[in-house]
């Protein structure tokens, strides 16, 4: 499977904006975004105005680059998306809040979307009692994601339940530390869903 191998810091400097991709690093002094606030490359600190394509584009880049999924899946979701009823970009954020990885990392028990996929993808997980290894895999209302048995002595797990409440998890969720347990009580409203992100300029690139 494709996936990104690069640095991850590099992304959030050409966003100007942090994605919070590297869990606790960004959070702290050492986020190099916080050192160097401009994109990188020879003439990152020479840009100046951006066209009404590229800001769609960086739109559409920033949102793949905070879920983690490359061009062609991206592309998929949208489609998907479009496809639906209601308003194609609110569609679009509400698939990608539903994949596995990102409820585990929503409900606090990874440090980033990163971590919780790679978690999921050594079968830590479970849905429904079913151990699921696919992170693309979607949720849906009364759904029920727990920590496998024989992984809950495992130090991110361990961790996690330590750390229970320093985030917030989001009101479609509930996340049950003690139990490494969330229950998917709906699919997410826009309103909700905190990813800071204009999907409209994402729907008028694509509906070119």
């Amino acid at each position: 499977m494709a996936r990104y191998t690069g640095a991850d810091c590099k992304r959030c400097r050409r966003e100007k904006q942090k994605l919070f991709l590297k869990g606790a690093k960004c959070e702290s002094a050492k986020c190099p975004i916080e050192i160097r606030p401009y994109p990188p490359g020879e003439h990152g600190r020479g840009r100046t105005k951006d066209s009404e394509y590229l800001l769609q584009k960086r739109e559409k880049q920033k949102c793949a680059r905070i879920y983690g999924v490359l061009e062609k899946q991206f592309r998929g979701y949208y489609n998907e998306a479009n496809r639906q009823s209601g308003k194609t970009g609110e569609n679009l954020l509400r698939i990608l809040e539903t994949r596995l990885d990102n409820v585990v990392y929503r409900a606090g028990f990874a440090k980033s979307r990163d971590h919780a996929r790679q978690l999921v993808r050594h079968g830590h997980i479970t849905v429904n009692g079913r151990k699921t290894d696919i992170p693309s895999a979607r949720v849906v209302p009364n759904d029920i994601v727990e920590v496998r048995q024989s992984s809950r002595n495992l130090t991110p797990f361990q961790v996690a339940q330590a750390e229970a409440g320093d985030r917030t998890v989001p009101a479609w969720l509930e996340a049950i530390p003690s139990n490494l347990r969330i229950l998917v009580h709906s699919l997410p409203e826009r309103q909700v869903i905190d990813t800071q992100v204009q999907e409209q300029l994402i729907v008028e690139l694509y509906s070119k």
